[in-house]
């Protein structure tokens, strides 16, 4: 009789303290350095305390996963080679990969702004992610245009 070792996968990920959102949850441990998790807590939860101060409307944590649900990826291009040649040949992007990649592209975006502290510019890009605007959201359309550009590689698609 085999017996099925029991794994954890991201899917049975803790969700945050504060808020009970698993979302939140990985995007700490995205930000997090060198082990420091309470670092990072620390720094998400001024981020998103910045937000309820400036954003009246909305709830700071709707207002981050707004932003992220805005920054995600549909379509992206991989290389592939077919002849001798290398195409840029458009992809739809599973769940997983779009939630990575906005997290990372909002993380890249956030520690690119120079000269304040990191949970004022997390705040800003979440902010102006929600806004659909900001680096975030630049290096999006980027990746949809490249996809857009490279649409008549779609048939090389594995």
């Amino acid at each position: 009789m085999a017996y099925k070792r029991f794994t954890h996968s991201v899917t049975q990920m803790r969700p945050d303290p504060r808020y009970k959102s698993k979302l939140a949850s990985k995007f700490i441990n995205c930000l997090m350095f060198d082990g420091k998790k309470t670092v990072a807590s620390r720094v998400f939860y001024d981020a998103l305390d910045i937000i309820a101060q400036r954003v009246k409307d909305a709830e700071p944590i709707r207002v981050f996963e707004t932003a992220v649900q805005n920054v995600k990826p549909n379509i992206e291009v991989r290389s592939k080679r077919v002849g001798g040649s290398n195409y840029q040949v458009p992809i739809q992007v599973n769940f997983k990969r779009q939630q990575s990649l906005a997290i990372r592209w909002i993380l890249e975006a956030a520690r690119g702004r120079k000269g304040q502290p990191i949970s004022q510019s997390l705040a800003r890009e979440f902010i102006d992610a929600y806004k659909r605007e900001g680096t975030a959201m630049t290096t999006r359309e980027n990746v949809h245009r490249m996809a857009e550009a490279n649409k008549a590689f779609s048939h090389f698609a594995w």
